[in-house]
């Protein structure tokens, strides 16, 4: 099952060249159990590092980070996340991957786990192949395997589809619906892409761009089957993009 997790006054900067730099501003947000929320805003507005923090990689400068009641500090078993590039072991089968958090279990128990998530990924028959042997698209299910196996309670996810062609990516997204129904983690996802949010998430965070504060928390009431090209999945993406027009039109102008 999903954890809760709450955020409250998060600031974050960091520092460049001798200058501070801040990245995050004032973040409040509370997620449910079992939800699955989706951060989008222009690219440097602090999305990738929010879920750093939240994975205990990063740590805030001030305010509260915690995972049901116990305060993020530091990474832990209960928060697994997963990259952009999918970063298996080259050397290593998929099983191997797959079976590199599970410390501290016997070889039959670490088996059992990965053959359990390779099968929910649909990769067993691919479980004694190396990464280079696999697609972008299966390597990043193996990924996902991966992630799964430690069995956390928060899945983390960092633009997991951006480097896919956009039918693996369609794919994908709807193979991890399937998951989350399955298993019933807190997801968190980062992603520039509108339309992935919209299909994916229960609800939707809009950043600013940096620093980045939140300027809007979005529920997405559209069920479980998800028309990509209705009018009410339309009305949502109008309703992203116009926030992203808003800041675009209020930057000021230069003449070169």
């Amino acid at each position: 099952m999903g954890q809760e997790l709450t955020i409250k006054n998060v600031n974050k900067s960091f520092e460049v060249n001798g200058e501070k730099i801040n990245v995050l501003n004032d973040i409040n947000l509370d997620i449910k159990e079992g939800e699955f929320v989706v951060l989008v805003g222009h690219s440097g507005c602090g999305k990738s590092t929010l879920l750093k923090i939240i994975a205990g990689l990063e740590k805030n400068d001030t305010g509260l980070v915690a995972a049901g009641r116990q305060e993020i500090t530091e990474p832990a078993a209960d928060r697994g996340m997963i990259f952009q590039e999918h970063r298996l072991f080259p050397w290593m089968s998929i099983e191997r991957n797959v079976q590199l958090g599970l410390k501290g279990l016997a070889r039959e128990e670490k088996k059992k786990l990965s053959d359990q998530y390779l099968e929910l990924v649909k990769l067993s028959e691919f479980k004694k192949a190396y990464p280079r042997q696999l697609s972008g698209g299966m390597s990043q299910r193996a990924a996902i395997a991966r992630a799964l196996a430690t069995q956390p309670k928060i899945l983390l996810l960092d633009e997991p589809f951006g480097a896919l062609d956009a039918l693996t990516k369609i794919e994908l997204q709807e193979e991890l619906l399937k998951i989350r129904s399955r298993c019933g983690n807190t997801m968190i996802m980062v992603t520039h892409d509108i339309e992935e949010a919209i299909f994916l998430a229960d609800r939707i965070v809009v950043m600013s761009a940096r620093p980045g504060r939140i300027r809007d928390v979005i529920q997405v009431e559209l069920g479980k089957y998800r028309d990509r090209g209705g009018s009410d999945f339309a009305h949502y993406k109008k309703k992203i993009l116009d926030y992203f027009f808003e800041e675009k039109a209020a930057e000021p102008e230069y003449n070169i």
